[in-house]
């Protein structure tokens, strides 16, 4: 399947709310560890996309998209970029999402790439991001180049309520 990859601007996050929305609960759904309990309602789903628009706004964060052929959202991912005065060349990874029904197609490793590049075009040297311990997340970041910094037991719950450790992982590019 074709893949086609872009930057969101805020107003555009707006106009795609439903397929974000889509995306996000997907994601939940199928057991992701992103911050969000299941069941996850359409109303905060919503409202999470909301202030991410409001974030890409205010040049805090990044947003980038993978579209399949047919021109919907299959993937996400985001760079956050608003850090301390005392780390202008950091941003954290977050929120990287890819629908079920387009997982092991590449999606997530080209969003990665994307996001890389667009951290480098933001003058930024270093990456951060958690996920879950276990999880094929995990595995990818591994697998990927990423580099393990450490594990936090008990660092949250996963959608269904079980608490779970999470593992740090950073990238110097």
């Amino acid at each position: 399947m074709s893949f086609t990859f872009s930057r969101l601007a805020s107003h555009q996050i707006l106009t795609r709310l439903d397929e974000l929305v889509d995306l996000l609960i997907d994601s939940v759904d199928g057991g992701a560890s992103i911050g969000f309990m299941s069941p996850l309602s359409r109303e905060r789903a919503a409202a999470f996309w909301q202030q991410i628009a409001l974030g890409v706004a205010g040049h805090e964060r990044v947003v980038l998209i993978g579209e399949d052929a047919s021109g919907q959202v299959v993937g996400t991912a985001q760079l956050i970029t608003g850090q301390p005065d005392n780390q202008p060349h950091r941003a954290d990874v977050a929120k990287l999402l890819v629908h079920s029904r387009a997982r092991r197609q590449g999606v997530a490793q080209q969003l990665m790439a994307q996001l890389e590049a667009a951290a480098r075009d933001a003058g930024k040297t270093l990456l951060v991001l958690d996920t879950a311990t276990g999880s094929g997340a995990e595995t990818f970041y591994t697998r990927t180049g990423w580099q393990r910094a450490g594990v936090i037991p008990d660092y949250a719950l996963m959608p269904g309520g079980e608490p779970c450790a999470t593992t740090l992982f950073y990238k110097a590019l």
